[in-house]
């Protein structure tokens, strides 16, 4: 079955690199020759149309290297949620070198995480520390007053707001309890609109950043990953809007979908997979056991726990994706820090027929 995929898939791909390069070669030629004609042009200049769109394709290529410009960064306020680890830590010992003001935010702060107890260890009057349950709207208040308290000039507002907490899991939709579906919601997506909405009026009169983390699973589905996809759908659905809200006051909203950096992170463990396998074989119902079996059970567990040192071990795309949208003059909406294959994959699941697509790379 496994080997019919590939051919089947194989074949989908030589197919489509043919008729893409038939459609360039013949297609687009004859296509702008009637369009020209339609214009009311010579279709002579057909020629200089295709070096035009060539032209702009490799501008829009390179455009990511091209200059921007940089704010200053001394004086700047930034407030990270999710420092505990991963990407969040990260960024906020980097922002803090590179120059800003960091408010990071742990959940494990009261409890002395170790996260968090190196960040305080730090003993530098630009960097804060401070307990933030994104689920909590006490917490979420608290932080307001507490970085208020802090910041150099309240009336300036702060800069910046990365909403970077987040929780992962896995399980295809029967093994999935509306519990977890909410768990999961709760952090990635409320968290974010919640902690989004209390910093808002800061960030308003500094007429600063919004940064959310997203996923290119919030761009494409992925089976096993309903949870996880349904909450950073979300995301993007809330940073979209609040982007076309915040035109009229000079914020600028955006969001940072990375490919699979799972290794970098490491959001999954062999461990907590086993353990959220057991969970969900025993949550399940009888019949679902019945008709999936143990087997096919065993076999995406298995597939998950092959991912837990999968993807890009290097953070530094993600966190040079982020530091440029909190610093250049003229951010991007998106940033997509990923490689080739993730890449590919979103252009194939995004833009060819669902069926074609998804007998790529799901059958």
């Amino acid at each position: 079955m496994a080997a019919r995929a590939g051919w089947i898939r194989g074949s989908l791909l030589l197919c489509m690199s043919l008729g893409l390069t038939l459609a360039l070669g013949f297609g687009l030629p004859e296509g702008l020759r009637l369009l020209l004609r339609v214009l009311g042009f010579s279709g002579d200049s057909v020629t200089h149309c295709i070096v035009l769109l060539y032209f702009v394709f490799v501008l829009c290529v390179a455009m990511p290297s091209l200059p921007r410009g940089s704010l200053q960064v001394q004086g700047k306020e930034v407030l990270i949620t999710g420092c505990d680890t991963g990407f969040g830590f990260a960024l906020a010992k980097l922002l803090h070198k590179i120059g800003f003001t960091v408010f990071a935010c742990c959940l494990l702060k009261d409890k002395n995480g170790a996260g968090a107890m190196e960040l305080v260890n730090m003993q530098c009057d630009r960097m804060h520390v401070l307990q933030l349950n994104v689920c909590s709207e006490e917490e979420s208040n608290e932080a307001v007053e507490f970085v208020k308290k802090h910041l150099k000039d309240p009336e300036k507002g702060l800069w910046g707001l990365v909403n970077n907490a987040g929780i992962s899991t896995f399980g295809e939709v029967e093994f999935t309890t509306l519990d977890k579906y909410k768990e999961m919601a709760d952090v990635n997506l409320w968290g974010t609109v919640r902690v989004t909405k209390a910093f808002l009026p800061l960030i308003r009169r500094a007429q600063g950043r919004v940064v959310s983390m997203t996923s290119m699973l919030g761009k494409m589905a992925s089976p096993s990953r309903s949870g996880y996809c349904i909450s950073k759908y979300g995301v993007e659905a809330f940073s979209d809007c609040l982007r076309q809200e915040m035109y009229q006051w000079g914020v600028k909203v955006i969001v940072i979908e990375p490919s699979n950096f799972i290794a970098a992170t490491g959001i999954f463990t062999r461990e907590g997979v086993e353990k959220r396998a057991d969970e969900m074989w025993e949550e399940a119902s009888d019949i679902v056991r019945d008709d999936y079996g143990k087997s096919h059970f065993s076999h995406q567990v298995a597939r998950m726990k092959s991912f837990v040192n999968s993807g890009m071990k290097d953070m530094t795309l993600v966190l040079d994706a982020i530091t440029d949208a909190l610093r250049s003059k003229y951010p991007y909406t998106r940033y997509n820090p990923t490689d080739s294959y993730w890449w590919w994959k979103l252009q194939v699941m995004s833009h060819l027929p669902t069926a074609i697509a998804d007998l790529i790379y799901i059958s």
